[in-house]
């Protein structure tokens, strides 16, 4: 762990807040008991035992925000699919089809869900004869090249008492973005990704698709925080990594439940189909890391299969947390007072006077005040340091939301004044200005070869001639070579190794 130089006045943006809240005869004066929910949500790669095992379903991430340059809109952003190996072909990376991905928006903070917007994928496969994922370069989505790929639906539901009232189909076979396999394959990616932006009526716009993984990290937290004397820090684990990502950028006043009332909460799960055809919850996320460091194991999958408004059971795991005492006997840093009213006031209910609506019931979910403008140069603390644009007032893909959970879990707001952090400040690509502002995906051919290493490890010359044209000098049997062409490109492939495998049999026979 890391520290961070913060100026003054900025960095008590989020305490004075909380600690005027606390004062006012909120959270401290009522009385942890009588809350009804705790907090539990997740960065959830690979947060939860069940979940683990099939990353399909598994939520990442959850991005909320007003859009920079349209700030009459708003843009959530969820993530799922961990530890994304670019060159994890030939079977590369799709949605379910047996899974309903939603998003759920709390209008008026009474934990239930007014309106969902529910996601649901196709995958189409032109030719069944060939395991390749693509036959040829790719240049647009409809490509006949492109072997696989997959289309989505959008459904908005409003509802009532978690009962749908209304239905209403609002996107109809819009393609996915496909993985990208490499610059082989796909030399123009940003192509792709423009093309599966698209608008819908009434100014909402979508996208789904493969994406960098835009949550910056180093991991090595878990091998007993960081090595157990800070020698694994400053690394973005999930460098490198991809994810599948579904982006909606809607109209803001479509997601909240009047102009007085701006802050909606924010939360996606996915239900996947069991044997007896009925969906089921099986991952769920709001606010990051929640679930991976707050929730035991024994509540993990519990929770993933939870709702907002039966958080009542987790809040031990909030007002009690377990990672302060772990710094505590590793570090020797001491761990604030409990029960941790505090946490409970930022994670459950939102921070007064910012992004907590009137009537909350506590709960676990992203909350976002809408009516915030996005901040003109945007601080990675967010509103720990002043800008009230950011984490926890939602979140953004630059807001750096370890540094301020580690720092918040390690008392900051009562009083324990620290600049804790992992040394990884931001992200390893670039994001984008403009929607779907996520940084395209690491293409699968980025490795040993695209770095340009030396050529004794390359596997050109590893299979040397095998793999020369036909007719070139010094090549082969020119007629095995044809036929391994019109073999198709797996054929070739075989029948390179093959000779290369017979050109050294020859050589020891000799």
């Amino acid at each position: 762990m890391t520290t961070d130089s913060r100026t003054g006045s900025g960095r008590r943006g989020l305490a004075t807040l909380i600690c005027g809240a606390l004062a006012a005869g909120g959270l401290a004066a009522a009385g942890a008991s009588a809350l009804e929910p705790e907090a539990a949500s997740a960065s959830s790669h690979r947060e939860a035992p069940l979940i683990s095992g099939t990353p399909q379903f598994d939520n990442t991430d959850l991005y909320a925000f007003v859009s920079p340059d349209k700030p009459d809109t708003t843009t959530i952003i969820a993530n799922w699919i961990p530890f994304e190996e670019p060159a994890g072909g030939p079977n590369f990376f799709t949605f379910a089809e047996d899974a309903q991905y939603d998003i759920h928006i709390d209008n008026n903070g009474d934990a239930q869900g007014e309106l969902l917007f529910r996601y649901t994928f196709t995958t189409h496969v032109k030719n069944e004869k060939t395991f390749l994922y693509n036959t040829g370069p790719v240049t647009s989505l409809d490509d006949p090249d492109l072997n696989i790929t997959q289309t989505y639906d959008i459904e908005m539901l409003k509802l009532k008492d978690q009962h749908a009232v209304s239905r209403t189909k609002i996107a109809d076979d819009v393609p996915v973005a496909p993985s990208n396999v490499g610059k082989a394959s796909m030399p123009d990616y940003d192509t792709l990704r423009e093309q599966a932006v698209h608008e819908l009526a009434g100014g909402t716009t979508t996208f789904a698709g493969q994406a960098d993984d835009p949550f910056f990290l180093d991991l090595r937290v878990f091998d007993l925080l960081y090595g157990g004397n800070l020698s694994e820090v400053g690394n973005d684990t999930l460098k490198g990594y991809n994810v599948n990502s579904v982006a909606l950028q809607v109209p803001t006043h479509l997601i909240t439940e009047a102009a007085d009332q701006p802050v909606v909460g924010i939360w996606s799960t996915t239900q996947r189909k069991n044997a007896e055809g009925h969906f089921v919850q099986v991952s769920r996320l709001g606010n990051p890391l929640v679930n991976e460091v707050v929730n035991p194991v024994g509540d993990k999958d519990t929770f993933n299969a939870s709702a907002p408004w039966d958080d009542a059971q987790f809040l031990k795991n909030v007002t009690e947390p377990e990672l302060p005492k772990l710094i505590e006997a590793i570090y020797r840093i001491p761990a604030p007072d409990e029960p941790r009213d505090d946490l409970v006031d930022v994670f459950l209910k939102g921070v007064e006077g910012l992004n907590q609506p009137p009537h909350v019931r506590p709960s676990e979910m992203l909350r976002l005040n809408t009516s915030v403008a996005p901040a003109a140069k945007p601080k990675r603390l967010g509103v720990l340091d002043g800008d009230t644009a950011g984490f926890p007032n939602g979140r953004r893909l630059t807001d750096d939301v370890v540094d301020a959970a580690l720092q918040v879990v390690e008392g900051e707001l009562v009083g324990a004044e620290n600049d804790l952090g992992d040394a990884v400040d931001e992200n390893d690509k670039k994001f984008g200005d403009s929607f779907p502002y996520l940084a395209n995906p690491t293409e699968g051919s980025r490795g040993p070869l695209a770095k340009g290493v030396d050529s004794g490890n390359d596997v050109r010359s590893q299979l040397g001639d095998a793999l020369r044209p036909a007719g070139a000098d010094g090549a082969d049997d020119p007629t095995l070579i044809a036929a391994s062409a019109g073999a198709g490109a797996g054929g070739l492939l075989l029948i390179g190794v093959a000779l290369m495998w017979w050109r050294r049999m020859r050589r020891r026979a000799y």
